[in-house]
């Protein structure tokens, strides 16, 4: 298996193309790392385990989500996100994307 470059980066705004929720991302996986009874009961739409999966903070909830690639697509809306685990994960919001805390620009 060839490594795979991930589309979406961390500190990107996205948007979940099945379910329309915004949301940031706070890390990516370069393939499935979830449990396989994870994916045989969450994953229903059964996406590709050897492309990149993104953990998402959910925009006005409380949870995060481990989606597959190809359900997401860029946000350009420019606008933030609310939830509130933001700040463990980033301390600025330039450009609609977020910096993690303490990066060096």
């Amino acid at each position: 298996m060839s490594e795979q470059q991930a589309k979406f980066s961390v500190g990107q705004v996205i948007h979940h193309k099945k379910f329309g929720y915004r949301g940031v991302i706070v890390d990516v996986d370069p393939e499935f790392r979830g449990s396989e009874q994870w994916y045989q009961v969450m994953a229903r739409s059964q996406p590709p385990k050897d492309k990149p999966w993104y953990h998402v903070l959910v925009h006005d909830a409380t949870h995060r989500t481990y989606v597959a690639e190809r359900h997401l697509e860029p946000d350009d809306s420019g606008e933030q996100i609310n939830h509130p685990e933001l700040g463990q994960f980033f301390d600025t919001f330039v450009g609609g994307r977020y910096a993690r805390s303490g990066a060096v620009n």
